[in-house]
Formats: C-alpha cells, sequence, structure tokens
C-alpha cells in the first residue's frame, strides 16, 4: 500500500480542497501518513497571502525531498499560480498544478505510477469536481460552493491565482450537502474565496443558506469566512434557525475609513458597526471573528488605534492579525508610505495583547451555560470538540463518541493563549 502525506497552508478553501483530494487518494488504496513521516507521495497545499507563507511552503517543499528524496512531490495552491516559474525549475519537484486544475491532483499521481507523464496543464479543468470530504482531516465536512473574487482589494493577490468569482451550481451544492450528510457529518461548513457573493441564475448566497437549512438530517451548518458586503437581511434572518451556528467570521482588515478605503474594501465602520450589533441583536452572545491587516501603507498611530478600539468596542471572539507583506502586482505594492517592519512588529505585540484578552473575556462569558459540542477526539470518557459558537471545549462524560453531538454544562476555562472551556456532559 503507497503512502501519501499533505500539508496545507492558508484558509479554508485550501483545507476543504485538501480534505477532498486526501478522500480520493485513500479511496484508492493509498494510506494517509503524517507531514513528517516517509511517504511516497507528498502533497503541498500552498499559501501565498503573505512572504511568511511563501517561507513556509518553500520550507515544506524541503523537508518533503529529505524524507524522501524518491517521492513523487506535487505542488499546488496559490503560490503555485503565484511562483510557477520558480517552483517549475526546483528540481526536487516533480508537478506543480495550478487551482484550476488542483481537483486533478490524484489522477495526475495515478497516471505518473501507470508510466503516463503528462503536464498538469494538460488536466481536467474543473474547480467544483472534489466530490465529498469522507475521509479527510476534519470532523466537520466543509462544501465548496464559489471561488474567485471580483473585488480586487489593492492589497491581495488572490484574483490574481484564484481568478475570476465563479459561483457553483446549487443543485450540486445540495446534491454535495446531502452526500456528506448521509455518510454521517454532522457539521457542514460553507467555504469559498467570497461566498457572500455567490451568484448563479437567480439564487443568491442567502438561497443557498435557506435551502440546505431545510434539508433533512440531524447537522448544523456553519458559514467560513465572509465578507461585510456580501449578504443582506434575509440572510441575517436566517441565523435564528436551529441548524445555523451562533459563528460568523466577518472579514474587517482595519478599524480606520482612510484605510479602508485605501483598501479598497466595499463598506465603512459605520456599516460594519451596523452589521455586528444586528447579529448581536438575535443573540447577544454570538461569536464574531475577524482578520486584521497591521501596518497597511499609510496607516498612522490614529488609524492602529482606531483599530484596537473597535476590537474592545465589538468584542470580537478572535482576531486573526497578521501584518502587511507587499504582494508583486497589486496597487498597495505601488503605494507610498509603507510602515517600517519594526513599527509593525511593535504594533502586533500591542493588537494581540487586546485580542487576546477580548477572547479571554468572550469566553469567560460562558461558565455556567450550556454548548452542544461535536466531538473531535475522545477516549470514551475525556472529549474534546468546538461548540456551536466556534469555541473549543474539553469535557467529562459516559461512553463518549466521536462525531456526535453532547450537551455541556461549562465549568471552567483555561488560561491560556488559546483558552478552552471545560465542562461536565448533561446526563
Amino acid at each position: 500500500m503507497k503512502k501519501v502525506a499533505f500539508k496545507t497552508l492558508g484558509c479554508r478553501l485550501n483545507q476543504y480542497e485538501t480534505d477532498a483530494i486526501a478522500s480520493q487518494f485513500q479511496d484508492n488504496g493509498f494510506k494517509l501518513v503524517p507531514f513528517d513521516k516517509e511517504a511516497d507521495v507528498y502533497v503541498i497545499n500552498s499559501c501565498t497571502v503573505t512572504h511568511q507563507s511563501d517561507h513556509k511552503s518553500r520550507n515544506f517543499i524541503s523537508q518533503a525531498n529529505r524524507k524522501n528524496p524518491d517521492s513523487v512531490l506535487v505542488v499546488t495552491g496559490c503560490m503555485a499560480n503565484n511562483a510557477k516559474n520558480e517552483l517549475e525549475g526546483r528540481d526536487e519537484i516533480n508537478y506543480v498544478v495550478e487551482n484550476d486544475h488542483k481537483s486533478s491532483v490524484f489522477s495526475l499521481v495515478e497516471a505518473h505510477y501507470n508510466g503516463e507523464i503528462f503536464h498538469p496543464s494538460k488536466l481536467n479543468y474543473d474547480l467544483f469536481s472534489y466530490g465529498s470530504t469522507d475521509k479527510g482531516f476534519h470532523t466537520r465536512s466543509m462544501v465548496k460552493i464559489q471561488d474567485g473574487c471580483d473585488n480586487f482589494c489593492t492589497f491581495c493577490i488572490i484574483p490574481s491565482v484564484r481568478g475570476r468569482a465563479v459561483s457553483r451550481p446549487i443543485q450540486d451544492i445540495l446534491e454535495n450537502v446531502k452526500s456528506v450528510i448521509a455518510k454521517g457529518a454532522k457539521e457542514v461548513v460553507l467555504t469559498g474565496v467570497n461566498i457572500g457573493r455567490y451568484e448563479y441564475e437567480n439564487f443568491k448566497f442567502d438561497d443557498v443558506v435557506e435551502q440546505i437549512l431545510d434539508l433533512d438530517g440531524d447537522f448544523r451548518l456553519r458559514i467560513s469566512s465572509i465578507e461585510p458586503d456580501g449578504f443582506g437581511d434575509k440572510f441575517l434572518g436566517l441565523l435564528n434557525h436551529p441548524k445555523m451556528t451562533p459563528h460568523l467570521h466577518l472579514c474587517l482588515q482595519s478599524g480606520s475609513d482612510p484605510i479602508l478605503l485605501q483598501m479598497r474594501r466595499m463598506y465603512n465602520i459605520k456599516r460594519f458597526k451596523e452589521i455586528a450589533n444586528k447579529i448581536r441583536s438575535y443573540r447577544p452572545d454570538f461569536n464574531i471573528t475577524t482578520d486584521i491587516i497591521i501596518g497597511f501603507p499609510g496607516e498612522s498611530d490614529q488609524d492602529f488605534e482606531a483599530t484596537c478600539n473597535i476590537i474592545k468596542e465589538l468584542q470580537f471572539g478572535h482576531v486573526h492579525a497578521f501584518k502587511y507583506s507587499i504582494r508583486k502586482g497589486t496597487r498597495a505594492e505601488r503605494m507610498q508610505s509603507q510602515v517600517d517592519e519594526r513599527i509593525k512588529t511593535q504594533r502586533s505585540e500591542v493588537l494581540r495583547e487586546i485580542a487576546d484578552d477580548v477572547k479571554f473575556q468572550y469566553r469567560n462569558g460562558f461558565i455556567d451555560k450550556e454548548q452542544i459540542v461535536l466531538v473531535e477526539k475522545t477516549d470514551g470518557e475525556n472529549a474534546k470538540g468546538y461548540g456551536e459558537h466556534y469555541v473549543p471545549v474539553e469535557f467529562k462524560g459516559f461512553k463518549l463518541k466521536k462525531n456526535h453531538f453532547y450537551r455541556v454544562k461549562i465549568m471552567n476555562i483555561t488560561t491560556d493563549t488559546e483558552p478552552v472551556l471545560i465542562g461536565e456532559q448533561v446526563k
């Protein structure tokens, strides 16, 4: 039995695509092993959003080659689009597969072992032919509904490496969701590059969500990262549905209107607050998480302070903060007033301290309350998983099973950088 190992960097869409490809390999007789073990095939699903993600991808390429120089090494994902010539020039890499052809990675490897060597550009072009993710790396089953983006934010390279926005036919989405539910999925996560801008024939994003929520089955629905300008009141109304999880990752990027304008974001701070407050009016403990870019060109001390203030005001459940990184070919690359790297580092430390404090305060509010936890790991008496608010929970119980829901009374919280709720099963 041949062995295959995967390494995924970046967004949830990449995670979904890796899960689906991994399922395909396993369905065809491959054994899945950790990336740091020797394997016959290594697949690196890369990210290129920042210089750091490029650096990590290069390190993993070297690591795979050291583990088994005779392996079949495939690099796909956004770096495969952005740095294709560089990667194709590396002798240790067998195949560089761009995003458009990523769903055919297994076909490429299968052909390799059959002695049929052909260029990845000849692979099937299909952004949505990944199938279900029943043998992937996550308990939650991700379903891809959209790819690409038309926003062209000045800092972002995604339209160049993922292409223009394209939406998956709604019937295909519903069949995909039915399939993963039939195979036992208890949580479905909708993913894509800019899912709020989903549009297929006369169907919008909220129509997709509504039809999924109407499907039969014991499951709950989670929305992955979404832009705050990509949905309306109909979607907000669906947040009350019993199958909808009370968590949204709304991408803010900055708390300063002048910086948002420079970023070419499609909203202002007033609009973002209106959305957040409306969501919390449905459910005060709703978990809103976000992304923040630190040190965008021209960001002043006042701009940074405004970002810190909105984190405190809106009490985000989690902040994914990262330093601005120049991406070639974007408008921001040509902007004046690039922020010194030392200032970015200083601001990062300040912001992360604020974000960690706010996160702890938010999670601490669940003590003496209940969560419906989907178990990801268990030994039968102790379990780990996530509550409906997408907050990690560890709890004790009786005959606990993976991929099952349990009602848990929260008793305590850890004081780690990533605070975990501690509870007991409600009999």
